[in-house]
């Protein structure tokens, strides 16, 4: 059983303004930019009712996007009955995000809030490669022959999102070419 939480309860009027002035803060800013005392300013409450719901800025950034409110949209596997396809379209679209000012500071402060937080780290796997995503997209891609019914589809999209995460971790350059070569040897399974 669970301790009760201490402290005053939580406001959702105060959460949705945290989260609102953290996603236009981080849209306008960068992430490099965004700090809790400018949080708190634009979401006039206090830095400590901050802190007493989230750890550090990543945490922040990382429900905002899990909640759409950063890229809403952009991250969402299509299904268009084409799964090699729908998969390339998907990388090729965090690849884009990577490339664009913010893309890069998003993906490292969602890194880091995934390891500093077991929590956030729970629900950006859901989020990315669990059950709600990639994994349902594999299914279905069994379910209309384009995977073998065999296909081991949790680690299929473990080893998808895992790439994913080492090219935003290298830093490195990403091509259009790259997002079909990476699901094209993902498939060959």
């Amino acid at each position: 059983m669970s301790e009760p939480r201490r402290g005053a309860p939580r406001s959702e009027a105060a959460r949705q303004a945290i989260l609102q002035a953290t996603a236009h803060l981080f849209q306008t800013r960068g992430y490099e930019n965004l700090s809790i005392e400018g949080i708190a300013a634009e979401a006039g409450v206090g830095k400590q009712t901050i802190y007493r719901w989230w750890p550090a800025k990543s945490a922040l950034v990382a429900e905002c996007l899990l909640e759409g409110r950063l890229l809403p949209g952009r991250l969402s596997l299509p299904d268009t009955g084409d799964l090699k396809q729908d998969l390339i379209d998907w990388v090729q679209q965090i690849f884009a995000v990577m490339r664009e000012p913010t893309g890069r500071s998003l993906v490292n402060s969602l890194i880091a809030a995934a390891t500093a937080n077991e929590e956030i780290g729970a629900r950006l796997r859901d989020s990315l490669g669990g059950a709600e995503s990639v994994i349902d997209r594999l299914r279905s891609g069994i379910q209309t022959g384009h995977l073998a019914s065999d296909a081991p589809v949790v680690e299929l999209s473990e080893a998808l999102v895992g790439a994913l995460l080492l090219k935003a971790l290298g830093g490195g350059s990403t091509e259009p070419e790259d997002a079909a070569r990476l699901v094209e040897a993902l498939l060959r399974v």
